[in-house]
């Protein structure tokens, strides 16, 4: 993102930031033999940037703001939680993503992304995958699980999210940083790659770069920019990710053990300047993303709908547009995007997607909150 780019998004911001979240939007969902409308309502009102959501056992939420706040929203209130470890806001850093161990209720495992500068070498921040438990209202038992390095001062491309497997693996993504050249395409260096390790933060033997000398053993795929969104496909078991592209670009990848995705040799896109950094859209030995968007909408958080609450839904991919603001319904056949559709056009910037495990679609926006969608009739 260039300076005059950087102005306009402020201001942007600045803008939405003084305005009052509509409380409910009627949307009509066209696509399909059984059109069918539902309501956007605003239920967690007065977020600023709500990065992550997870929904707790008795169906309140833990909510993660990048400023840096962890908040328990249960029957309306919301609670601020204590004792959350020292984050780093820097750039597009902060509090990022939030996920419950798949045995939450035997374990009280949390598990969370957010930049962090646990060395105090005043160089900056990087991603950090932590976790910890809910006692009252105060975080404990925090462990460290992975800290990417080095710190750098770049304030972009930290990814960063976190989904588990069917085998438990618990995987999360890192940004480039910012330093497209030198990480990416590095097995020896942090960012731009997607991670696997256990949940306890130990690196399974089996990755495909563990045996590998001076390679970052947790790596699971590499070539990546910046994955902002990702998820555990529920009948594959594949993880499928999209990720920012440059100007153009934006991609939709599913990730192979030790493959490379081409960043930034291959890319459908172009610097923000308009200039060419590659001539090379696909490259022998790297993998072709299944969908890809040109030109790009800045897509953040992602569900798959395995829910019988929306009529011609379930099977299909929901993304967030930061820069469009809308929610994209992408509809799959054969692990391609075969059609698309634009809901809730001009709501704001959508920052994360998740379906709640009553089977509802929660969609957090930018300086409005969380929206719940609920099929009318």
């Amino acid at each position: 993102m260039n300076y005059f780019q950087t102005l306009c998004l402020a201001f942007f911001l600045f803008l939405n930031c003084n305005q009052e979240a509509p409380k409910l939007v009627n949307v009509t969902s066209n696509t399909g033999d059984k059109p069918f409308q539902f309501k956007a309502e605003l239920v967690v009102d007065k977020l600023d940037q709500a990065w992550g959501m997870a929904f707790l056992p008795d169906g309140s939420m833990l909510i993660s703001e990048k400023k840096g706040d962890l908040i328990h929203f249960k029957n309306g209130v919301k609670t601020l939680i204590s004792n959350v470890p020292e984050i780093i806001v820097q750039g597009q850093g902060g509090f990022m993503d939030i996920q419950l161990d798949p045995d939450y209720k035997n374990t009280g495992w949390i598990y969370f992304s957010y930049a962090s500068n646990i060395e105090k070498d005043n160089k900056g921040a990087n991603t950090t995958i932590a976790r910890a438990k809910l006692t009252g209202n105060s975080l404990t038992n925090l462990e460290v699980l992975y800290k990417a390095t080095p710190n750098t001062k770049k304030g972009q491309h930290f990814g960063s999210r976190i989904v588990f497997d069917k085998e438990g693996f618990l995987y999360f993504s890192v940004g480039d940083r910012g330093k497209r050249d030198e990480n990416p395409q590095s097995l020896q260096k942090d960012g731009g790659k997607i991670y696997r390790i256990h949940k306890d933060g130990s690196i399974p033997t089996s990755n495909p770069f563990y045996n590998t000398p001076n390679a970052k053993k947790a790596t699971y795929s590499y070539g990546h920019r910046n994955p902002q969104g990702m998820i555990l496909h529920p009948e594959t078991g594949e993880i499928w990710l999209h990720e920012h592209g440059p100007q153009g670009g934006d991609e939709i990848n599913i990730v192979k053990p030790g493959k490379n995705y081409g960043w930034p040799k291959a890319s459908y896109g172009i610097n923000y300047n308009g200039t060419t950094f590659t001539e090379n859209k696909t490259l022998p030995g790297m993998e072709n993303p299944i969908h890809y968007w040109v030109p790009s909408i800045a897509p953040s958080g992602m569900a798959y709908v395995t829910s019988n609450k929306y009529p011609n839904w379930k099977g299909n991919i929901l993304v967030g547009s930061l820069k469009f603001q809308y929610l994209d319904r992408c509809v799959i056949s054969d692990n391609k995007v075969v059609e698309e559709e634009k809901l809730m056009e001009d709501i704001g910037r959508i920052r994360t997607v998740v379906q709640a495990p009553d089977g509802y679609i929660y969609v957090s926006v930018e300086f409005k909150g969380i929206y719940r969608l609920t099929p009318i009739n």
